[in-house]
């Protein structure tokens, strides 16, 4: 059963009796999803500390547990329950977009309270306060322009409500005072921002690069439905050095025919264009996407344009997601193909990206490039970024923000060995 949001859904921001029944415990937290769950999980430490709350390791040693939720697709969701029926006997306190759209699917493996994500929100905006550390979550808006058949997501998070210019800035000032280095912006879709207050992304890019300091802006995804329109501005504001030249730009299929049946709101030559106009400006810039395959009706020559898009668009980064029917979506009336062809064709998706990046790293062995440090892996090792985003572990132990110049040693697909030079 869904539970839609309404003005008496459990994702008003007016319901607080939940800070009430935290304040002064011991608290343990898990967290699943996107950035922004990682962002609201931010949010709500620094608010659960404010109120005399100390938060735990374990669930063991908590007075209470919060679980964070994701239910994008199924595997996740299943995920999900199985982990809050094995937590059922604790406080149970569940947030994250599962109560917005699977209250009912919870309350039969446990009756935990429930905290309104807005209501972290809400409630954080009266602290203020952020933690420093190597990277911090901006939240920049919350829900979507989209209508995406297969998403849950929008259903949860609503449509989109674009947070103030002034107070976006206000807490990327709070992470640099931190002395935080890679502030990553964030939302269900970045590239949305200011569309229902009249303004644009690259505005506010520009604007939080106006701020004095040491730090790095990563921007997080961005639909290419709503870069089309600001595609010129938006590349343009990269321009600082300010910012990763990194994007995120899920294509989701390779077929124009696909991309109709999922709603998508552009085609193949449209992404084919906002990443051709990023590459010309910023040769060396790092590209993500993500690829759903088994979408229903995808056939073998749709599957086929998807495996030779990521061939001629050459990525640093494939997310391929096998297509999971989701409650109160378009596509969940739709013939939904066998596991085994998901996973086969999910296989031969991921083994084409793997060969991309094998090829496209090549080049950078041997390479001396410069770096900052983001985060600390364990004792003697950390990881850090360079300008085009592209990550690098050093077997060493460095202070969060160190920069310096390395040469990369080894390709690990994902990210690099090195050896700091300076």
């Amino acid at each position: 059963m869904i539970v839609e949001r309404t003005e008496n859904a459990p994702g008003r921001a007016a319901d607080t009796g939940w800070l009430a029944a935290l304040a002064g415990k011991r608290v343990y937290i898990e967290t699943y999803g996107c950035r922004y769950n990682f962002g609201d999980t931010a949010n709500l430490v620094e608010v659960l500390k404010h109120n005399g709350s100390t938060l735990v390791n374990t669930a063991g040693e908590a007075e209470a547990v919060i679980l964070n939720t994701c239910t994008v697709v199924g595997p996740t969701e299943r995920r999900m329950l199985r982990r809050l029926a094995q937590l059922r006997e604790k406080n149970l306190f569940v947030t994250g977009c599962m109560p917005m759209v699977q209250r009912e699917a919870i309350s039969v493996v446990c009756t935990p309270n429930f905290i309104p994500p807005d209501a972290i929100r809400a409630v954080y905006r009266s602290v203020g306060t952020v933690e420093g550390g190597g990277v911090g979550i901006v939240q920049i808006a919350r829900g979507c322009l989209g209508k995406c058949t297969y998403c849950i997501t929008r259903t949860a998070r609503g449509e989109l409500k674009s947070f103030p210019a002034s107070e976006i800035r206000q807490k990327v000032q709070a992470f640099i005072h931190a002395g935080t280095m890679e502030i990553q912006l964030t939302a269900q879709d970045t590239g949305a921002w200011g569309r229902d207050m009249c303004r644009t992304l690259p505005e506010l890019l520009h604007e939080c690069c106006e701020l004095s300091g040491q730090y790095m802006i990563r921007v997080g995804m961005m639909n290419p439905a709503t870069v089309k329109g600001i595609l010129q501005p938006l590349v343009d504001a990269f321009a600082s050095d300010h910012i990763f030249k990194f994007v995120h730009l899920p294509v989701q299929s390779g077929s124009d025919r696909i991309l109709r049946r999922m709603g998508r709101g552009y085609t193949v030559e449209d992404f084919k264009t906002i990443v051709a106009a990023f590459r010309k400006k910023y040769p060396d810039i790092s590209i993500a996407t993500d690829m759903i395959v088994g979408f229903p009706g995808e056939t073998e020559e749709d599957f086929s344009m998807s495996v030779s898009l990521i061939d001629c668009l050459r990525p640093n980064k494939v997310n391929v997601t096998r297509y999971s029917p989701r409650p109160f979506t378009g596509a969940m009336q739709e013939k939904d193909f066998p596991d085994e062809v998901k996973k086969e064709r999910s296989r031969i998706l991921n083994a084409r990206a793997e060969h991309v990046y094998t090829a496209i790293n090549a080049p950078w062995l041997t390479r001396v490039v410069p770096f900052v440090v983001t985060e600390t892996i364990r004792p003697g090792s950390v990881f850090a970024r360079t300008p085009f985003y592209t990550g690098v572990v050093l077997n060493e132990a460095l202070p969060l923000g160190y920069t310096g110049q390395a040469i990369l040693k080894v390709d690990r697909k994902y990210f690099f060995i090195g050896e700091r030079l300076i």
